[in-house]
């Protein structure tokens, strides 16, 4: 703090000194101008006497010059400077502790135009860092939340099994439950870390030239087992020898994430659609299914981590495939979009360019 001051007492004196040299430069020459026109077309001589006066004179007014000078322009860089980075530097350690609602107001006058423009990049930096923060706060807690409960439930039944006296069928059922809330658990933090290495770009497609139709076809009698539980009705549209250049692993991910989706959602007896058809600028897929649809307030937030629309299969899912599937769609430069009607079905649709 001390040097803080004393380098603006420096400053003060500084600019000071520089103001009294110019002014007593610019009043000497207009005096010497002066002095020399009278004697010249005037013949007024002066003598030494007068001179003296003069000069006495005039370093009065150059100090009043200074003086004056030297006042409007602190207050100057007062009004139009360091007010303005006071602001501007206020808001920046509101910021680093923490305080992400600041907003600077846009600043009136002249010359204020430069921290108007840094004022709007403050601005949308906070509100940038803002939604960071409440995604971050967001995901902890929903992470939280989601290894709770199997751990949970791993917790109960494993303090059941040590009860005396059970029979082997409740032990079979107790740890067929640890079994099944340590697979989602496992489920989860894989999700968790494919999602985070795809968001942090630790995650690059390996592009290759492959059959895609024929990757859809495994990829949908991977779940054969799943479908025939439940009687559903398989209806395919595929067209042949689509080969594209893309990233197959991560691409699998994508079809394998909306077709579990497909026949977790669609009830027994119901139909699941699988269609592949390209144009000259494009490939599309389509999985569909007459499942429970989706609320159109629900459909604008199923890309998000962790939001279940439908609570009743919670159990089946951590809600965080369709973020997976987002995010691993827009690096590999493709689209989807999503059409529901509520009760009756879903259509996710995945375009990419040839």
């Amino acid at each position: 703090m001390k040097n803080l001051r004393f380098r603006t007492v420096l400053k003060t004196i500084n600019n000071f000194v520089v103001f009294f040299l110019i002014v007593a430069f610019v009043v000497t020459c207009c005096m010497m101008l002066f002095i020399s026109t009278l004697a010249n077309t005037m013949g007024i001589v002066f003598d030494e006497e007068n001179i003296t006066a003069a000069a006495k004179i005039t370093f009065l007014n150059v100090l009043l010059l200074t003086f004056l000078f030297g006042t409007i322009d602190y207050i100057r860089r007062k009004v139009m400077v360091d007010r303005p980075v006071k602001i501007i530097t206020d808001a920046t350690e509101r910021i680093m502790q923490g305080d992400f609602s600041v907003r600077l107001a846009p600043m009136h006058g002249n010359g204020m135009e430069g921290f108007n423009q840094i004022g709007l990049a403050i601005n949308k930096m906070a509100e940038e860092l803002s939604g960071t923060e409440t995604l971050r706060t967001d995901f902890i807690a929903n992470v939280s939340h989601e290894l709770k409960t199997p751990l949970a439930v791993m917790g109960n039944y494993a303090t059941m099994l040590q009860r005396p006296g059970i029979t082997e069928e409740e032990r079979c059922e107790y740890a067929k439950s640890i079994s099944e809330a340590a697979r989602k658990l496992a489920q989860l933090i894989t999700n968790i870390l494919k999602l985070n290495k795809l968001e942090n770009q630790q995650i690059f497609p390996q592009p290759k030239e492959f059959d895609l139709g024929e990757q859809l076809c495994e990829c949908l009698l991977g779940f054969e087992d799943a479908w025939e539980a439940k009687n559903l009705e398989i209806e395919t549209d595929i067209q042949d020898d689509v080969r594209i250049q893309s990233d197959p692993e991560l691409l699998s991910l994508v079809w394998n994430n909306l077709i579990s989706n497909a026949v977790k959602f669609t009830p027994d007896g119901g139909m699941i659609g699988l269609i592949l058809k390209t144009d000259d600028s494009s490939v599309t897929v389509q999985v569909r299914d007459t499942g429970c649809g989706i609320k159109p307030e629900t459909g604008k937030h199923i890309f998000e981590k962790f939001y279940q629309g439908d609570t009743s299969h919670a159990t089946q899912g951590n809600g965080l495939g369709l973020a997976l599937v987002k995010r691993v769609v827009d690096i590999l430069g493709g689209e989807i979009s999503v059409q529901s009607i509520y009760g009756q079905g879903s259509t996710f649709t995945v375009k990419f360019k040839r």
